[in-house]
């Protein structure tokens, strides 16, 4: 009997952040927030594997303290998707799940959205997740990224600008329009075939990546297809102790 396919996830985790230093070891409900990401992606169904990725021994230990699996990485990464594509090298995986150390209440179903294309479809190289926009605020903020996509849900184009640009309707008429009116944020946890993973870091730096610094762009512009998965689950990300305090709240309101 031939094992279906399942992806291996990989959880890039540094300790230095501008904003948030030590960021993955946070307590939420006494527990580092990176146990939390593990814990949550360990129950997708496409996944069989999950693996934390560090430069840093304070991080590794308390990952082995609760059981999950780490990898050493180097030090000297550019971005997460270069220390992705170092555990690839040494791991046997045709799907690798990129997901971020700073979503200790991601569902697992996420997850399994964004990697169950790649499952129905060997053509598809690259995937990733977008949601519905149903704040205006959103739609214009520079932070939240954006992305339109065609019929077959492969991405056109990601952008920190508010795209697609509704040229015939006012801010506030949009703000009325917008339960039909499909807007996307893209959501940053994506799927790689291990054989474009290894690639990906030696493709160069693109005009678009540079300008919009947003490094998904780089495979549009080297003609990857990038398929997007729309799930109607929300992310609660955590970039500042605010966020912490807020996450900590959302998850005591969750297990009452």
């Amino acid at each position: 009997m031939i094992k279906p396919i399942k992806a291996t996830a990989v959880i890039p985790a540094r300790y230095a952040s501008t904003r948030f230093p030590g960021k993955p070891l946070a307590l939420i409900k006494g527990l580092p927030m990176i146990q939390h990401v593990c814990h949550q992606v360990s129950k997708a169904k496409t996944v069989e594997r999950v693996i934390v990725a560090t430069d840093d021994e304070r991080i590794a230990t308390a990952v082995k303290v609760f059981g999950g699996e780490v990898m050493m990485t180097r030090a000297d990464h550019p971005t997460g998707t270069d220390r992705l594509a170092e555990v690839a090298e040494r791991i046997d995986a045709e799907l690798i799940v990129n997901v971020q150390g700073d979503e200790p209440l991601i569902d697992p179903r996420m997850v399994d959205q964004a990697v169950q294309p790649l499952l129905d479809d060997p053509q598809i190289r690259m995937g990733t997740l977008a949601g519905r926009i149903d704040q205006l605020d959103d739609f214009y903020n520079p932070n939240v990224v954006k992305v339109v996509k065609d019929r077959a849900g492969r991405a056109l184009y990601f952008s920190r600008a508010p795209i697609p640009w509704p040229r015939d309707l006012s801010r506030e008429e949009l703000a009325e329009a917008l339960d039909r009116v499909v807007l996307y944020r893209h959501i940053g946890l994506y799927v790689y075939r291990r054989e474009l993973l290894l690639a990906y870091p030696q493709l160069p730096k693109t005009p678009l990546e540079s300008l919009e610094n947003l490094e998904q762009l780089r495979a549009l512009e080297n003609g990857i297809r990038l398929h997007v998965a729309e799930t109607e689950f929300v992310c609660h990300g955590v970039d500042t102790p605010e966020d912490l305090e807020r996450v900590s709240r959302l998850m005591s309101e969750l297990n009452s």
